[in-house]
């Protein structure tokens, strides 16, 4: 906390990130497996700085976050979209070095396209993958499993039992979020159970991402062990992982202030100056309730609870509880633990309510403002 800085703001640590990025490192080495950075979990592109130094290939699922990594990451790219259209495809040919499809319907449609590109550009091919639905849950959230009955991610294994079209280098399966390595294990058996008899035709696995491996728990060794398993198995297959979490886990915080206590029906709220909705959606999405730093234990005996509740006109901005040494009264800060992966990648103007700044903190020196937000930047949005 730094109490020269105006609350709310989001501050991002240097070294927490580096610690992140050698975890990977390790995990890239010992497992031999590309790992590829997913923009959907963090596009702060001002740290990029910071995971080029270990990491310079990503994945990408729209045309600005291709761009991005171009601009600030570098030039590897690995394109999925669930559909892709006249208008976006050729574009995203010149970015990418993979782009992966979602069905044998779009292969068809806009794989001579590729072909055509790959003829008139030897120095530059892009290489085409499917993704496939290995029909394997292990995610309790509905809202975040792709496997579930009735998903519209992948290609059903029934419509390869003969093998795959001329042109597919690659298969991309994505089922885990926040998962351990045994979940991988369990995805990975179902997998191969379902589509492995197409391994031997193909150079490329992604396994998506959802590997949280710099959670303090996960089993590196497991995991590990898991992918040299499938080396053995199949030896020229080159092997892809696209954490998104597990690259700014526990890398950032949210601080803000009190600004007033309310009581109804015996439950106390702190209104606080940011906003679940705006600045934390995924705590309403998911849902969880981040840890904050100056609560105490969820299994302190005593204490004072109070529910947050954000500083919009949502009826539904608020979570909790937690419990306080001391009442909360207007002018406390508080801090939100673990605020920078699928935090600010997610915010919004509802309300037109002002965004929290956001700051590195560097590991030598003072804090150093990335973006602070104006009146403009609300306006500019529907300019």
């Amino acid at each position: 906390m730094h109490s020269d800085i105006d609350t709310p703001y989001y501050i991002v640590y240097e070294d927490r990130i580096r610690r992140n990025m050698e975890i990977l490192s390790h995990v890239a080495k010992e497992g031999g497996v590309k790992i590829i950075m997913a923009f959907k979990a963090n596009a702060l592109w001002k740290t990029f700085p910071i995971i080029a130094d270990y990491f310079k290939a990503s994945t990408a699922s729209s045309l600005n976050e291709m761009k991005l990594s171009l601009e600030f990451l570098g030039n590897e790219v690995h394109t999925y979209c669930p559909v892709y259209t006249d208008k976006s495809f050729p574009e995203f040919l010149k970015g990418s070095s993979h782009i992966t499809f979602n069905s044998l319907s779009q292969f068809n449609k806009f794989y001579p396209m590729l072909k055509e590109y790959n003829n008139s550009h030897p120095d530059k091919q892009v290489s085409a993958g499917l993704r496939v639905n290995p029909h394997c849950s292990v995610i309790e959230t509905d809202i975040y499993n792709p496997c579930m009955p009735g998903s519209r991610f992948g290609e059903k294994p029934e419509n390869l039992a003969d093998g795959l079209p001329d042109g597919i280098e690659g298969l991309h399966f994505h089922a885990l979020c926040e998962s351990s390595s045994y979940d991988l294990e369990k995805v990975l058996e179902a997998f191969k159970t379902e589509y492995g008899h197409l391994l031997p035709d193909i150079k490329w696995l992604n396994m998506g991402g959802g590997h949280l491996m710099t959670r303090k728990d996960y089993d590196i060794k497991h995991l590990i062990s898991t992918l040299n398993k499938l080396h053995e198995e199949y030896p020229s297959l080159q092997l892809i992982m696209e954490p998104g979490s597990a690259f700014t886990w526990q890398t950032g915080d949210l601080v803000t202030r009190v600004l007033d206590v309310v009581e109804d029906a015996g439950i106390k709220t702190a209104i606080i100056d940011a906003s679940f909705a705006c600045h934390m959606p995924d705590c309403l999405e998911m849902p969880y309730r981040p840890n904050i730093l100056e609560a105490l234990p969820d299994d302190a005996a005593e204490g004072h609870v109070y529910r947050l509740g954000g500083n919009s006109c949502l009826s539904g901005d608020f979570t909790g509880d937690w419990k306080f040494a001391e009442p909360l009264k207007a002018g406390d800060t508080l801090t939100l633990l673990d605020m920078n992966h699928y935090t600010t990648v997610k915010t919004n103007m509802f309300n037109g309510i002002q965004h929290p700044s956001i700051w590195l903190s560097p590991i030598k020196g003072s804090p150093v403002l990335l973006r602070e937000y104006t009146y403009d930047d609300y306006k500019t949005r529907m300019d």
